[in-house]
């Protein structure tokens, strides 16, 4: 089990007691930094010594989401427009679909603003988990947006190749591409650093979104040295191409977004929550283990068995550790349900 929590000590250690005493009352604080969707990896950041300031991690996770949706807003329309320009003056099918991808990129921001905002209201009597699932909800909007520059490209790309048309302007179109690409890049990897860190499922695939873009950007440059041998089907090939990348992408983030609705979560983070509660004094076997997401922040309901001679404030007592061992050695953990059972004899 040791080898699953990494800080430094055995969380069952009466230091890790005492600090489960301290969260005696508190279900909503512990460390939560995940490294991304398929890996696992320092996982721990330190304890959180109070309620407030746990508060304050959840709050400052929400507000480095928006802030890197607004500034890879700004970044992805100043590239698309600069793009849509020359797409204007050249007449480049390949860089068309380029540029619609991008602005496409760049709406996708708009409904997981929305969502990062509709996630800071608080639980009520209707929407009793609160509304983090919002954000998962964003998610679906974004897979439809990709799809769609999916569509308008490919049937760009078939239509040039029918009816084909010379390209103006070639430098000045690769030098566009070369700018689609590293603006791209650049948001693709801000958004996932962003998305791995506060746990959002949703932002990192936008951020693939912007990857793609990024490299059918490079793929214009292609149709420009086509088109500059005077192959006038190079550029809507380019576009196929562009069609292709696109959809593998769609391919690539539908899954992450589908595991997140249908509350996947990876198997590591099972153990670790088990191991944490196994740590715990007083608990003989761990019967259930269930982890969920809510948004970025992960949710647990634990069964446990306990001596059959332990009172009923003692059983309680235990509960609370293993809930304070859940919400310190989980990453994200912000909510956990112990049930305590005795041991059949």
């Amino acid at each position: 089990m040791t080898h699953l929590l990494r800080e430094g000590r055995d969380p069952g250690s009466a230091d890790d007691h005492d600090h489960a005493h301290d969260h005696h009352h508190d279900h909503h604080g512990g460390p939560w930094w995940r490294r991304a969707p398929h890996e696992l990896g320092e996982l721990f950041g330190g304890h959180a010594h109070d309620t407030a300031e746990q508060v304050d991690e959840a709050l400052e996770g929400d507000a480095a989401g928006r802030r890197a949706l607004y500034v890879s807003l700004a970044v992805l329309a100043v590239t698309a427009v600069l793009q849509a320009v020359v797409v204007v003056l050249s007449g480049s099918v390949a860089l068309l679909g380029d540029t619609v991808h991008n602005f496409a990129d760049a709406l996708t921001a708009v409904p997981l603003l929305v969502a990062f905002s509709l996630a800071r209201r608080a639980s009520n009597d209707r929407y009793t988990y609160g509304y983090g699932r919002a954000e998962d909800i964003a998610g679906i909007f974004v897979l439809a947006m990709i799809a769609l520059s999916a569509v308008f490209a490919g049937y760009e790309a078939v239509r040039r190749l029918l009816d084909p048309q010379p390209v103006e302007y070639l430098a000045a179109v690769g030098l566009a591409a070369l700018i689609g690409f590293a603006g791209n890049e650049w948001v693709a990897r801000y958004r996932i650093r962003v998305g791995r860190r506060i746990g959002s499922a949703a932002l990192v695939a936008d951020g693939l979104h912007a990857r793609t873009d990024g490299f059918t950007s490079l793929a214009v440059l292609l149709g420009v040295g086509g088109a500059a041998l005077g192959w006038s089907w190079a550029d809507p090939v380019v576009g196929l191409l562009i069609t292709v990348a696109i959809l593998g992408v769609l391919r690539s983030a539908a899954r992450q977004v589908g595991e997140r609705l249908m509350d996947a979560v990876e198997p590591g983070l099972v153990d670790r929550a088990r191991a944490a509660v196994l740590t715990v004094e007083g608990v003989e076997e761990v019967t259930e283990m269930r982890l969920r997401w809510i948004g970025h922040a992960l949710r647990a309901e634990a069964g446990v068995t306990v001596g059959p001679d332990l009172t009923l404030a003692a059983a309680h007592e235990v509960a609370h550790h293993a809930e304070a061992h859940l919400t310190t050695y989980v990453p994200r953990l912000t909510s956990a349900i112990v049930h305590v059972s005795p041991t059949r004899p």
